[in-house]
């Protein structure tokens, strides 16, 4: 398969996953985290999904297009394994959803990342909230959900916390 066909199905498969979640979280409150800004494509289709939930998004750096930038109040900047630490007092409330998309194309470099950032992350996570991530999540307070259909196992991961 060629990385055109590779990035084609991985993002079919996150548009996917992140409608499911969102039909799963509708009941819940909470804002919507967006761990990795990238160039905001994700970003942009969360706003249309969820018009009036507060999106908090976490990156090193602002590189994404200038109509997928959010606010300096929901923007949150730094090393993420240092700004989920201490994310509860910006956002200060558990979060209903959090999409996950921080993947390096380095199998070990990303098994590490979240190792360094699963425990932060799910303890800013509400009761039956959704995590939808491009790499896998090892904990017992993450179980894992099914996959929309068409989605195939591996090219993208949905947990409920």
């Amino acid at each position: 398969m060629s990385r055109l066909d590779s990035f084609i199905r991985r993002l079919q498969a996150q548009k996917a996953c992140l409608e499911q979640a969102a039909r799963l979280i509708e009941p819940l409150r909470g804002p919507i985290l967006e761990i990795g800004l990238g160039n905001g494509r994700t970003y942009d289709h969360l706003r249309e999904l969820f018009p009036n939930r507060a999106i908090f998004v976490f990156d090193k750096r602002v590189a994404g297009h200038p109509h997928c930038i959010p606010d300096s109040k929901h923007l949150i900047l730094g090393d993420i394994c240092e700004t989920l630490l201490v994310a509860n007092q910006r956002i200060a409330q558990p979060a209903a959803l959090a999409h996950v998309d921080c993947g390096t194309g380095d199998a070990s470099k990303n098994a590490r990342l979240m190792s360094d950032i699963s425990d932060a992350l799910l303890s800013l996570m509400g009761k039956n909230s959704v995590i939808v991530s491009d790499q896998k999540i090892s904990s017992s307070l993450a179980h894992t959900l099914s996959l929309p259909e068409g989605v195939a196992p591996g090219r993208y991961f949905m947990y409920q916390c």
